[in-house]
């Protein structure tokens, strides 16, 4: 990797959820000059998002599908681009670019954003070039909006539920990929602290539900 390290890592063996390709998905960076702080991140939780069941009544109707093309997190600073990102060979997610840093990817191996269905979005958090796409993410709180522009004209509207901490190692696939029965969103990026490698020890994730229309 060379001493800027500044290549992301995804770390991990794929999974089968509900006929899909499902990556375990461990972003980790290593630009970091010794005695960097780590980023202000939630308590650990080991609390898991149950999928499946039926949407309850008066939930916002699904939106067909559509790739998403920008992002936008006001509370966390995020105006960016959105790519589509697929499998490595080896069954791993492919990541950004380090040196486009400032796009979002989405796995499109799975719903789009506002399909029925958790979506999910990828970022880094740092590289060697700097901080990156998702450096606010762990300021987010529930109830924060969340805005998807998709290639289709329209923007899908989410609201944070929850944030999750967890170790690379125990990467909790479930509540990630697992199926659920309304539009989901799911933002990743890295968490924690440093660890004695140069790599971030978590990851964050970012749980957000389909928000009813205003107007």
């Amino acid at each position: 990797m060379g001493a800027a390290g500044l290549l992301c890592l995804v770390l991990g063996a794929s999974v089968a959820l509900s006929g899909r390709q499902t990556p375990v998905v461990r972003i980790e960076t290593s630009a970091h000059q010794p005695g960097s702080a780590a980023p202000t991140a939630p308590a650990p939780s080991t609390q898991a998002v149950t999928g499946g069941g039926t949407a309850p009544a008066g939930a916002p109707r699904p939106f067909a599908a559509s790739p998403p093309t920008r992002l936008l997190i006001p509370a966390a600073g995020v105006d960016a681009p959105v790519t589509g990102l697929g499998l490595n060979a080896d069954g791993t997610v492919e990541v950004p670019p380090a040196d486009r840093a400032q796009e979002v990817g989405w796995y499109r191996n799975g719903p789009t954003p506002g399909e029925t269905g958790p979506a999910v979005l990828i970022g880094h958090y740092d590289t060697a070039h700097g901080p990156a796409v998702f450096r606010g993410l762990p300021k987010l709180r529930p109830g924060d909006r969340i805005q998807v522009r998709r290639a289709d004209g329209s923007t899908v509207d989410f609201r944070v539920r929850s944030l999750l901490q967890a170790a690379k190692d125990r990467f909790p696939t479930e509540a990630v990929y697992g199926d659920t029965a309304a539009p989901e969103l799911r933002l990743i990026t890295c968490g924690g602290r440093i660890g004695a490698d140069g790599h971030w020890t978590d990851n964050v994730i970012v749980q957000a539900d389909l928000a009813a229309p205003t107007g």
